[in-house]
């Protein structure tokens, strides 16, 4: 079964933290990222960006819409993301429990969100 990793911070907290601070939690990230893909696991791992960049489309009166920004005005905010192919749920949670949002950055408010994959076939 496959499964979306989502990586998680909080914009505010990670900015509250001090530069030095930054660079050593980025710089551990690199070798958990290869820990997790060393599994032969994961299938995709990527980061999303910068928030500035991104864009939100959306559906009104019959045009789309298109924003700045991520879609939800939430605290936390979808930094980067996985997937994985695991034999079992407890295979899945071992591999994702070593992403750096789930290791390291409680200061940044990281975290991981693990969603199982349902794939729905076309009959046409």
């Amino acid at each position: 079964m496959q499964y979306l990793g989502l990586a998680y911070y909080t914009p505010e907290r990670f900015a509250a933290l001090a530069p030095d601070d930054v660079k050593e939690l980025v710089k551990q990230c690199p070798a958990l990222d290869e820990k997790m893909r060393a599994t032969g696991k994961v299938l995709v791992s990527a980061s999303l960006g910068d928030l500035d960049r991104w864009r939100t489309l959306r559906p009104r009166s019959g045009k789309t819409l298109v924003s700045d920004g991520p879609y939800a005005e939430t605290k936390e905010v979808v930094g980067g993301l996985f997937i994985i192919e695991a034999d079992n749920p407890e295979e899945a949670l071992g591999i994702a429990s070593m992403h750096p949002a789930a290791t390291l950055g409680e200061e940044g408010g990281w975290a991981v969100e693990l969603i199982p994959l349902g794939f729905y076939l076309s009959t046409q």
